[in-house]
């Protein structure tokens, strides 16, 4: 047959061919440049928590000129060594010995504090301040050899290196695990399910080579933002992302993989590359605007004041639709370039094909997805209401989990030598002289200050930073007055006016009770006419849960209208947005009350702020994913054969695709709990919990229900599908 004047030449094989080698080749150099800026992912990390914090924060002010009063930027270690059955003088000549032995063990001068014997005998503590040019996890591991070795050949002596450096080391030593265990743990789980899914092995590989690609591309594209200080990254945001891009990147493809084996059986052989674009042009759509709503809901973290969650805003959006573009492109490219041969040896795509051409409500065709759809349609009104008081009923576990903040000392799951060692440390140290609360106030009212200070219950001791000081500091009188040490009398460190004073705590730097004693601080401080600014390791918790609480109440509600007003657009109604994400956000409270009965149950019953904020973000978008997809095929079959039989026969047609896909992502959250970081494990059980119930539950029977029983008016004010 030729083609007339008017009548457009069928498109070339060789043509399509050559443009999608220049895909795989423009993607595959995208790869190889992101694979080698993974490295560099690991410099723009940073576990500085102040640097989180907005510049309001009393905690950023004080931090902001620390350094000027005490003569460096440095974060103390804090070295405790004990006997339990006293201290020998052995003992303590091995304390000195390695005192003497710090330079050559950190490769630098460093001042330290004298030993600190206990008053029971048993223990002395040695203060090491860590300069900010050093790394904190090198030089906390080297302190830790070091005192080792000098304590080997004293029996009955145990050390342990503790404090803000310490606590930073074994989280840094738990991060490690981010970009090599997580990644492989999550590839492997991944791969797993898709050929238990494809029972090929072309179709996995592709797939995941897709997943990496993306994950490549966008960690190349993290890097630059941070290198640009336009983000500010830590390893919360590093793993996050990891994980949500090869999620993502695997259920677009998924979806777009479903689609290619319908069209791919009905193809001339020799056409089969048509298949793909036929499956793209009707799945890219559906996915952009998929993508598109995850992006938005995450991008809305920006407009929080933590730095850390506002980095996972542009950091996660940008991984989602690096997903999007690659599965859409990169493995349609695959897909045109291999037709029939990406399902070698397995035929499955030919039944996937002749189970799409039947009629859905054929069981022996569709097998469970039809008996599911049947179930649906005899009794909507049971399964919707059923499972609406299901899912309420589960939100009340939620206040089982107190998500006030957790104390820096348990941030690890597992072992911590600095947890350990700060158990010992005030077992005979019960002030936290390590980590004082620091008090930023005008000379001339320093006498008024520290006497408010002095008086606080939970305040130890209070003194005034002091260079002219061989300590460092000065003690002050009852009456506020610096008392003069040696032989020179030395003065307060003055900086435009204004005296830095220190607070010792009664209690642990990171405990509950410090926390309430600086609260109470700032309290009775503000009720003096003088301008105070209280900082320090526990001021900086304070404020970190303070504004986390914030940003968790000012972005829910931005979230929802967002995704309420992106569901409006794309669906062109009203009422099936308002549906789908009621649904959803009872998907999120079912999932948190019982995660949190869990967690509780696993001891990990405390937890940050965020945790329920990033819950429901990645809850509320990706479960809306699913319902997108679901809505999307709803649509386009009710235009056909009617809403009733439209919404069976889309319940049918996705039910397995789209279970593959929240399979697949709630495995790869999962993931995370191989991190040993609190904040990451009770994230897993929570999402990967969540998308569970959200794509079993949700998806296959509460949208379908809700949707039969609204009939027509699911898709009001736009009127165009029969009933």
């Amino acid at each position: 047959m030729t083609t007339t004047q008017n009548e457009p030449a069928a498109p070339s094989r060789r043509r399509y061919f050559s443009f999608s080698a220049i895909v795989i080749v423009v993607w595959l150099c995208l790869f190889g440049v992101g694979g080698m800026s993974f490295a560099s992912l690991s410099d723009v990390v940073t576990s500085d928590r102040t640097s989180f914090l907005p510049e309001s924060a009393e905690s950023t002010h004080v931090a902001s000129v620390q350094a000027d009063f005490l003569g460096s930027d440095s974060i103390p270690a804090i070295v405790v060594i004990e006997n339990s059955n006293g201290l020998s003088p052995t003992d303590k000549q091995a304390v000195t010995s390695f005192q003497e032995k710090l330079p050559e063990i950190l490769g630098q001068d460093v001042q330290t504090s004298p030993p600190i014997p206990s008053e029971d005998g048993k223990a002395i503590e040695l203060i090491i301040p860590i300069p900010s040019s050093m790394d904190a996890g090198e030089a906390v591991e080297s302190l830790r050899e070091g005192i080792t070795q000098a304590t080997d050949s004293s029996p009955g002596l145990r050390s342990w290196v503790s404090g803000p450096a310490g606590f930073t080391a074994d989280l840094l030593e738990a991060f490690s695990g981010i970009d090599g265990l997580l990644l492989v743990v999550a590839i492997a789980v991944v791969a797993v399910i898709l050929l238990i899914v494809y029972r090929t092995p072309i179709l996995p590989i592709i797939t995941l080579l897709t997943s990496l690609t993306a994950l490549c591309f966008s960690v190349l594209l993290t890097v630059l933002l941070a290198r640009s200080g336009i983000i500010t990254v830590n390893g919360q945001v590093q793993g996050i992302l990891f994980i949500l891009v090869i999620g993502t990147a695997t259920d677009y493809s998924l979806l777009l993989i479903a689609r290619f084996k319908e069209k791919i059986a009905h193809a001339p052989k020799e056409r089969a590359f048509t298949a793909a674009l036929a499956a793209l042009k009707e799945v890219a759509p559906t996915i952009l605007v998929s993508a598109g709503t995850v992006a938005a809901g995450i991008f809305c973290l920006t407009f929080s004041d933590l730095r850390s969650n506002a980095a996972l805003g542009p950091v996660g959006a940008i991984g989602v639709l690096c997903a999007a573009l690659t599965s859409l492109t990169f493995l349609t490219a695959f897909l045109v370039l291999l037709g029939r041969h990406a399902f070698w040896p397995s035929k499955k795509y030919a039944a996937h094909a002749s189970a799409a051409s039947a009629d859905p409500t054929d069981a022996s065709a569709h097998g469970v997805w039809a008996r599911i759809a049947s179930t649906v349609r005899q009794r909507p009104r049971a399964w919707a209401g059923g499972l609406t008081v299901l899912l309420a009923l589960g939100c009340a576990g939620i206040p089982a989990l107190d998500a006030q903040g957790v104390p820096t000392s348990e941030l690890v799951v597992g072992y911590s030598e600095a947890r350990e060692g700060n158990e010992i440390l005030h077992e005979h140290f019960p002030q936290d002289s390590a980590s004082p609360a620091y008090i930023l106030t005008q000379e001339s009212d320093m006498a008024e200050v520290a006497s408010l200070v002095r008086d606080t219950e939970g305040i130890a001791d209070v003194s005034v930073t002091s260079a002219d000081s061989p300590s460092g500091f000065l003690p002050l009188g009852p009456d506020g007055a610096p008392i003069p040490m040696g032989p020179k009398a030395a003065e307060p460190t003055r900086i435009d006016g204004q005296v830095m004073l220190q607070a010792s705590l009664a209690d642990s730097a990171e405990s509950p009770a410090a926390e309430n004693t600086v609260r109470t601080l700032r309290e009775r401080l503000a009720s003096l006419e003088a301008t105070t600014y209280v900082g320090g390791e526990t001021a900086t918790t304070i404020d970190t849960n303070d504004t986390a609480i914030h940003d968790r109440n000012l972005i829910i509600p931005i979230v929802l209208a967002v995704i309420l007003v992106l569901l409006a657009l794309l669906l062109r109604a009203i009422v099936a947005p308002i549906l789908l994400l009621i649904a959803t956000v009872l998907s999120f409270g079912f999932a948190l009350g019982v995660s949190s009965w869990v967690l509780s149950a696993m001891g990990m019953g405390q937890a940050d702020p965020s945790v329920p904020l990033y819950g429901f973000i990645f809850l509320v978008a990706l479960g809306i994913d699913y319902s997108i997809f679901l809505a999307s095929r709803i649509r386009q079959e009710a235009l056909e054969h009617g809403h009733e039989s439209g919404t069976l026969r889309a319940l049918t047609l996705t039910g397995g695709v789209i279970t593959s896909a929240g399979v697949v992502l709630a495995a790869t959250f999962a993931a995370l709990a191989v991190v040993p970081i609190q904040f990451l494990v009770q994230l897993a059980v929570i999402v990967g919990f969540g998308v569970l119930v959200d794509t079993l539950l949700v998806r296959s029977f509460l949208v379908p229900a809700t949707s039969l029983l609204s009939g027509r008016r699911f898709w009001w004010p736009w009127t165009k599908v029969e009933s």
